[in-house]
C-alpha cells in the first residue's frame, strides 16, 4: 500500500498530503490508457508510440509537479472529488511523484521501443507499466511508493520517511 496516513476528522488536505483517492483515479485513467496502447500496438506501432508518448509526457508532469499539477490529478480535484464525500484519507506526495518518475521511465522506454521497431519492448514497458498502475487502482498497492523508501536512503540529504517532503 502507499501507506496512507488516516485522518477521520480530516476535511481537506496539508500542502505535502493528498486525498489517496486521487491517486488511485489517476492510476484508472493510467490503466486504461496503457491497456489503449497495448491495443493500439495490434494495429500500428507508430500509433501505439504516439499513445504512450502521450502518457509519457502526463507522467512528466506528475513526476516534476506532484498530484496537484498532474492533468489526471486536476480532473479528479474538479469533476470527481466534489461528488465525494470528506477527505478521510491522505498519503504524502514524494513517493508518488517518485512512482510518476518510474511510470516516465517505462514510458519513455516503450515509446522507443515501438519508434524504433522493436514492438517487444514496447509491449514489455507497457505491460510492466500497466500491471503497476492496475495494481495501484484495483489494490491501493503502489509499486513506487513502495520503492521511493529503499531509493530515497541511496540519496544524501533525502529522508525516506514519506511524511518529510523531498
Amino acid at each position: 500500500m502507499s501507506n496512507p496516513i488516516n485522518t477521520p476528522a480530516a476535511t481537506k488536505t496539508t500542502p505535502g498530503q493528498v486525498d489517496v483517492r486521487g491517486p488511485r483515479f489517476t492510476a484508472w485513467v493510467t490503466s486504461g490508457v496503457l491497456a489503449g496502447v497495448l491495443l493500439a500496438s495490434a494495429i500500428s506501432s507508430a500509433l501505439a508510440a504516439v499513445l504512450l508518448g502521450l502518457q509519457a509526457a502526463v507522467f512528466a508532469v506528475g513526476a516534476w509537479g506532484g498530484p496537484r499539477r498532474h492533468p489526471y490529478g486536476w480532473v479528479f480535484r474538479r469533476l470527481v472529488s466534489p461528488r465525494l464525500g470528506p477527505v478521510t484519507a491522505t498519503e504524502p506526495v514524494p513517493p508518488l511523484k517518485f512512482a510518476q518518475l518510474v511510470g516516465l521511465v517505462f514510458a519513455v522506454v516503450g515509446t522507443a521501443g515501438f519508434a524504433a521497431g522493436i514492438p517487444g519492448l514496447g509491449l514489455a514497458a507497457t505491460g510492466l507499466a500497466l500491471v503497476a498502475a492496475l495494481l495501484n487502482a484495483a489494490f491501493g498497492i503502489c509499486l513506487g511508493c513502495q520503492l521511493h523508501p529503499l531509493v530515497a536512503r541511496l540519496r544524501p540529504g533525502v529522508s525516506a520517511d514519506p511524511l518529510v517532503a523531498s
